[in-house]
Order: structure tokens, then C-alpha cells, then sequence
């Protein structure tokens, strides 16, 4: 007889690097991408009566672990709502690929730049909005603002570093201006997408899984991880494929096929992205940990809520979703 699954807990040990790797490797697979709405829903269904024992007879554990995949993969986590497909982690690597591998080919012209980081920021502000933390609902306007600013930062940084390289006589530097673009833009897009967090604080729970309060620290904490998290992920496609590409085109049959390097630059961002992904993912929990000391030297109100709520007995470890 086997013991049941969780199904509301990682198959993998998510105190652990490795656990994580392997459990967002595992989720962001970009062929669960390809699976279609209705059998996303069927997946559901099956994780949602295994929840409350009541799946119909025979399901086997593969089957219970398959739908656990793909129902993490397209569902969002706080609210259980299928997600937009290219605002899921599954479809970061092509998503990313194509994006990142344009950015990297179409660097010389400034039209070029500006569409494409036109582009990689619309795609960025859908994949933050769908990953956000739902406790903490974003309006159209703040939506608007956050687009608008992480747009303007990233094409004020691309033409600006393009204009002060233009005097140097290396192309090399003038490939890594699209990664300090897609850098600078985290660093406005991320916290301006989840400014109902930082301003309201973020939903933090007990041990037992039962909502303490907000805490404005917890988001602050959560959203430079994430955007940490995202400029480790871009950084080895768009900082060493330069490199490779500058040591390709002094290969004549390379620099005589001109044809070639869209397609070479784009694929070689996909190898990186398919191991970049689940890393970037990794190196913090998602449920990550917050103390009760902390919050009482670094965000007093919320402390003081919890001691309202809790009295002398407050728990000396609190947890919240951090977001994606």
C-alpha cells in the first residue's frame, strides 16, 4: 500500500537547492506548455478529489504526479485560476528564447532596439502580472504605470549605453548593452508591477497554514529575490553568447552566412534558458520564511497586529509566496 501524495506540497525537498531545481525543472518543462486547456482542467480535477480522497477508483500515483505537473505549470498558486500560456514559467525558455535571441542579433539599428525592447518588456509585464502574488490585486492604472516606466528605463538605458559605445570600436561591448537594458528594466518593472505589495504588504501564514496577517517586509524581501532571480536567468544567454558569437564571426563560413546567426543566437539562448530557468527559480524557496524577530525590529506593524492576534504566543516563524 502507498503512502498518499500531497498534492499541495513540491514531490521534492524545498529547503534544499537541488530539491528546488529539480522541482522547477520538473514545472517549468516547456513541453507541459503544449498541453491543451482541457486536459490542464482534467489534471485539475484529478489533484482536486485526490485532495479529498474522493478520485475515481484505479488512479495510480503516475497519474496523480503527471496531473500534480501540469496543474502546477498552468495554475496559479494562490488563487487556483488557469493562467495566460506565455505568462507561465513553461513558456519562459521559447518565450525567452526568441526574445532574447532577437535582442542579441538586432542590436545595431535604433528601431531595432526599440521594438524589440518594446517587446521583451510586454512580455515581462505579463509574465510578472501572472506570477504576482494574488493577495495583493494590482489596478489597471498601476498596471499601466508599471508598463509604461519599465519600457522607458529599458530603452532610455539600450539607446543611451548604444550611443555612448558607438564611440568604441569593439562590437563586443555594444552586444552588452541589451542585457543592461533587460537588467535595469527588472530592477523598475518587477517592484512597480507589485506595488500593491510593497504599499499593502503580503498575506503571511503560521505554521499551520493559517493566514497571520500582511507584512510590507515579507514583500520587500520576496520582490528583490525575484528580481534577482530574473537577472540570473537572462544573464549567461545574453553576457557569454556574445562572446561566442564575436569567436564565430571571425569564422569565415560562418561571417559569409549571414542566414545563420538569427537562428544560431536564438538556439543558443534556449540551451542556456532551458537549465537558466529552473535555476533563476531556484535559488530561493517560493514559500520562503520570515521571523517574528524580524518583522518586530524591521516592520513594527505588522508585528503589532500579530501581537493583537496572537497575544504573548506569537509564532517565531511566519510564511508567505514570494511570487515568480
Amino acid at each position: 500500500m502507498h503512502e498518499r501524495i500531497d498534492v499541495d506540497s513540491p514531490l521534492w525537498d524545498q529547503a534544499t537547492f537541488i530539491g528546488r531545481f529539480r522541482h522547477f525543472a520538473w514545472m517549468s518543462n516547456p513541453i507541459n506548455g503544449l498541453v491543451s486547456t482541457q486536459e490542464l482542467e482534467s489534471a485539475k480535477s484529478i489533484v482536486v478529489s485526490y485532495r479529498t480522497g474522493t478520485e475515481p477508483p484505479g488512479t495510480t500515483q503516475e497519474q496523480v504526479k503527471h496531473a500534480m505537473q501540469l496543474y502546477r505549470s498552468a495554475f496559479h498558486p494562490d488563487t487556483g485560476e488557469l493562467q495566460n500560456i506565455f505568462g507561465r514559467m513553461s513558456f519562459q525558455m521559447p518565450g525567452g528564447m526568441l526574445i532574447t535571441g532577437a535582442m542579441l542579433q538586432f542590436y545595431r539599428s535604433v528601431p531595432a532596439v526599440v521594438f524589440w525592447q518594446w517587446f521583451n518588456q510586454s512580455f515581462n509585464a505579463l509574465v510578472n502580472y501572472t506570477n504576482r502574488n494574488a493577495d495583493s490585486p494590482t489596478t489597471t492604472a498601476q498596471l499601466g504605470v508599471a508598463y509604461t516606466s519599465a519600457t522607458c528605463s529599458a530603452l532610455a538605458t539600450a539607446i543611451g549605453l548604444r550611443k555612448i559605445c558607438e564611440r568604441s570600436t569593439s562590437t563586443l561591448i555594444q552586444r552588452f548593452v541589451p542585457f543592461a537594458a533587460v537588467a535595469s528594466a527588472n530592477c523598475v518593472n518587477i517592484p512597480l508591477m507589485r506595488q500593491n505589495e510593497l504599499i499593502n504588504g503580503i498575506a503571511i501564514y503560521d505554521e499551520q497554514g493559517n493566514r497571520a496577517g500582511t507584512s510590507k517586509l515579507a514583500a520587500k524581501i520576496g520582490i528583490s529575490q525575484v528580481v534577482s532571480s530574473r537577472i540570473v536567468m537572462a544573464a549567461p544567454g545574453m553576457l557569454v553568447l556574445p562572446l561566442i558569437m564575436e569567436k564565430m564571426e571571425r569564422k569565415h563560413w560562418f561571417k559569409s552566412r549571414s542566414y545563420l546567426h538569427a537562428p544560431f543566437q536564438v538556439g543558443g539562448v534556449g540551451c542556456f534558458l532551458l537549465v537558466m530557468v529552473p535555476f533563476a527559480c531556484a535559488l530561493f524557496p517560493q514559500d520562503a520564511q520570515i521571523s517574528a524577530k524580524q518583522l518586530k525590529s524591521s516592520d513594527p506593524e505588522a508585528y503589532e497586529r500579530l501581537e493583537t492576534k496572537y497575544g504573548a504566543e506569537i509564532p517565531q516563524t511566519f510564511f508567505y509566496n514570494k511570487g515568480l
